[in-house]
Order: structure tokens, then sequence, then C-alpha cells
């Protein structure tokens, strides 16, 4: 099996009810599957890297189904999910569901009846009939084939052990030992859906477990289980990678600096991290975000992208907004989180896909507003966050893309573009964002100007609200062409007009300004002014 992979977006198209984002023609080539590491990428058969562009799709909480099959038809869904440019489902399943005799034999009829979800068995009889009488562990391997079929790889995680919401400290699902997480359940968990789905290509990982938390916690018993399950999900299904999750709801894996993971196996080995506003949300809302960004980075550097360095890759299973717009504080953490993304080029899947739930914390039908899809399945629910996101779902780098060396990339993480290739050029068209696909090749010099790589036109400003000019030779040797990083998160770039200091900054119809720098102290909002120098090695010319 060959899967797409889709790098950019254009117009809208009709698929069923669902309005969707079609994809460009612009297409990578297709992974040769199974997947393996090389250092700290994913490759595949070819050694070349493919890049996990995902998005979470729940299937642990009560019901034990994926969610959104009372909505709108499996099938539409899944191609949905390859249209929004999505190349791989990070698909939640529950231990209990095949270790429990009880609940593994229960039909999704059953399921939903348990729970008295009327209108649910009623939007599955319209819309997934053929669900109704068959086990919850068929439809989890219904909903994998029907991805399969759809070019969407699927890394299945092992959530929770009890179907439920997660998570809490006390929720007896947090770390090995506690109510729900015996140790020999989890492994045999982990051996049946390894074994369940060898053989089965699109299903190309398997993460070992959710966000492990709680007052058990424990470096020793972690390197132990942890060991143990990446050792029985490789021996039941060698193709696929095996994901290992940290502490503290996954966002410490410092212990692994001193002492690595000792297992028998190479190049399948990934481990994961979680990143929210959550975090520090008071931080976001009432620091300044430049410093907030700054510390929120430092600390994942310490606590899991040192893995970068270690030569695995990293995987950012899980990170999202709220796409009300209404937010503070995830409002202020995504600019940060997208220049992350960009700058590491991780792979990561986005929390998260569903509109709305099922059956969540006793509520029916819950509307999801970290969900990409609106609350009846039928749409977008933010078309501007997803061309947001469209240049993370690319790689910038990595094995066999290209033999480009490596350039810098100036990306705007407000708006998700990069300073694009005018098809005229400097000093004729000024400067402006576009695509990501195909950007302009910068070199940030030692002397501090933004210069067009193996040429001698930099990037200078023009005064207050003006947009910034290309100079050449004796005008890069002006203040009006060295740009400072000024701030902690390094983000703001000024320079100096006579005696005023100004900032890059995005104009009208997405051209580069400068004006005033803004937010260099307090509780504000610097989003705008935020630029960020990438590596990438795609092609440029």
């Amino acid at each position: 099996m060959r899967l797409l992979h889709h790098t950019d977006r254009g117009r809208a198209f009709q698929l069923g009810s669902i309005t969707t984002i079609e994809s460009s023609s612009q297409v990578l080539a297709q992974p040769t599957l199974p997947l393996q590491t090389k250092s700290r990428w994913v490759v595949d058969e070819d050694g070349k890297r493919v890049k996990l562009a995902c998005v979470n799709w729940v299937g642990h909480l009560q019901p034990m189904l994926a969610e959104g099959l009372t909505k709108q038809p499996l099938d539409i869904i899944s191609k949905k999910i390859l249209s929004m440019g999505f190349n791989c489902v990070r698909l939640t399943w529950p231990t209990f569901m095949v270790t429990n005799e009880t609940l593994s034999s229960m039909t999704v009829r059953e399921s939903f009846q348990i729970f008295n979800l009327v209108e649910s068995i009623a939007g599955l009889e319209v819309n997934n009939p053929s669900f109704l009488n068959i086990t919850v562990v068929q439809a989890l391997q219904e909903v994998v084939k029907n991805l399969g079929e759809n070019d969407v790889m699927v890394i299945l995680d092992n959530h929770v052990s009890k179907p439920m919401w997660c998570c809490n400290r006390f929720d007896g699902n947090g770390f090995f030992g506690d109510r729900y997480f015996k140790p020999s359940i989890w492994l045999e968990g982990l051996n049946k859906i390894a074994t369940m789905f060898n053989g089965v290509q699109n299903v190309i990982g398997m993460s070992l477990r959710n966000e492990l938390r709680g007052p058990g916690r424990n470096d020793s018993v972690w390197y132990n289980f942890m060991q143990k399950g990446a050792e029985t999900v490789h021996d039941a299904n060698p193709n696929i990678l095996v994901i290992l999750s940290g502490h503290d709801f996954d966002k410490d894996l410092g212990m692994l600096k001193n002492q690595p993971v000792n297992v028998s196996f190479k190049e399948k080995l990934v481990f994961e991290v979680h990143w929210y506003s959550f975090a520090a949300t008071d931080d976001w809302i009432n620091g300044n975000p430049n410093d907030v960004c700054a510390s929120q980075v430092q600390f994942l550097r310490d606590h899991a992208f040192f893995l970068l360095d270690q030569g695995y890759p990293l995987f950012m299973s899980e990170w999202g907004v709220n796409l009300k717009g209404d937010d503070v504080a995830d409002n202020r953490y995504s600019s940060c989180v997208f220049a992350v993304l960009a700058e590491l080029d991780l792979d990561w899947a986005l929390w998260t896909l569903m509109g709305s739930y099922y059956y969540r914390e006793h509520v029916m039908e819950m509307n999801e507003y970290y969900g990409v899809l609106n609350w009846d399945w039928a749409e977008v629910r933010s078309p501007s966050f997803m061309e947001r996101l469209s240049a993370l779902q690319s790689p910038f780098r990595g094995p066999g893309l290209s033999d480009h060396e490596q350039y810098d990339v100036i990306y705007h993480p407000f708006s998700g573009l990069c300073i694009t290739k005018s098809s005229d050029a400097p000093p004729v068209v000024p400067a402006k964002l576009g695509s990501c696909v195909q950007p302009e090749a910068w070199t940030y010099t030692p002397e501090k100007n933004l210069q067009i790589k193996d040429t001698y036109y930099c990037l200078q400003a023009d005064g207050e609200g003006k947009p910034v000019k290309f100079g050449t030779d004796s005008d890069c040797q002006s203040s009006s062409a060295k740009w400072e990083r000024i701030t902690n998160s390094k983000f703001h770039f000024s320079t100096m007009i006579g005696n005023s200091t100004l900032c890059l900054d995005i104009g009208p119809k997405n051209t580069i300004v400068t004006n005033q720098c803004k937010c260099l102290t307090g509780s504000c909002e610097p989003a705008t002014q935020w630029f960020h120098i990438i590596p990438s090695t795609i092609p440029y010319d």
C-alpha cells in the first residue's frame, strides 16, 4: 500500500453533505510502508522523510466507538480527514475493550443502549447502519480499514484502561498499579491490539499509554513497564513504530537525559510529548507572551526536545486550541506552538477531529470547541485555522526531500505564512507573505542582515507604516537594514530609523511593513509582529 501525502490546499468543493478544502495538485511522493526511524526522523522504506501530520480521533469513551459515526458516514469522514491535509489519525482505544470479554463481545447497539443513547442509535441507523450489530472491536477494525482505503495512516493510542474521559490525577487510569491500570492486563491489551493489526499496513504505529500521571509516578517503574510494553508490541507486530510517553500528563521525558530506554529493537522507537496552553494558563493571560513563550519552550527543551539531539523522533501527539477564538491563553499560546512546530519540524497530532461526542462526562452530544469539525461534523469549524495549519502539514526538511543545502525561511506563525518567492526579482516587488510551499530562501547573517540567499538583496526598513524594501550593497550596511531579535521569544525583529525603533509587522494585503514595536512588556497581543527564522531544505528555485 502506498499512501498519498498532500502538501497544500486550495479551492473548496462539495463531498456529499460536507464542504471540504481540496488539496492542491502538489503532492509529495507516496511513502512506502512500513515506516521506520532514521536518527530523529520518521522515514519510509526508501529512507525518505515522512512527516506525520495527524489529527486525534477519540474512540476510548464509554460507547467505545470512534466519534462522529452518528453524524456522517464513515467514508465521508475518512475522506474529509485527507482533504483537510492530514495524512494520519491518532485513534484512541481503551484497554478493557479488548481484555474484558463482556465489553469486547458487546455490539455497538448494546454499548449505546447502556447509556440510553437513543438519538445516537437513530443517527447510526441513518449514517452507518452496518455498525449497529457488530461488536465494538469489529467496529474499530472497520474504522481502521476505511481509513486505509482512503490513504490515511493510523497510530493506535492506548488512552485509558477503563473507558472514560481522560484525564485527572486520581481517575484510576493514571499510572501502573492504579485501580484500573494493572500492568498485566495492560500488556495483554497491547498484545491483542498489536496482533489484531499485524499485516494491516496503514497501521504505522502504536503509542503505549496516554498521559502517565498521578501520585504513583516513579522512574524505575516507568522504565520497567514501558520497556516491557515496547517489547510486547514489537514482538507481536515488528513492522510498526513503538511510541512512548513520559510523566506528568506527557510533559516530562527528562529522565531520558541520563538513562536511555533499553529495548532489543532498533529504528522503530519514537517518543511523544503533549503541550497545551493550560500548562500555564494564568501566565499566558497575565504575563508577557514573549516571556511566557520563552519559558515554556525552555521547559520543553529541558524535558523533551533534547531527544531530537539524542537521535530520536519526537511526536507532539497532542496540542490544540479552542477554535471559538475567544480564549486569551490559547490565542497567545497558538503563535508560540506554531513557531516551535515549524522550527523543529516535528511530527504532530492535533487535538482534535471531533465536532461533538456521543457521551462525555455524563453529557450527551457535547460540542467540542477544539474540534476541527463543527457539532454535526458537516463543515470545518474554522477554515482560517485550517489554512494557517497547512504549512505545518508539509515537511521543511529531512532525509531524501531534496539535495538543497539548508537555508532560512522567514515564517509568520500568526498567519501560518512565509515570506514568499516573487515572480519578479527584487527590488521591483515588496516582500509579502504567502504560501510556505515556495518560500523565499534567506540567510540571517552574522551582521544581522536578513539577506536573500546567494544575492546582495537584504530587507531594509523605510519608515513607520511603510513596506520594507530591498537594499543592496551599501544599503545593507545601514542601521535600517540591521535586524535585532529583541525579546525573550526571539520573534520580534527590530531596526532603527533615525531615533525610532521599528519592528517587522504584517500590513495590508499581506505586505511586510515596519511599525512601532508593541507588546515588549506587560500582558498584550504581539502576534502580528512575531516572525521566526526556521531552517529548511525544500526546493526553492
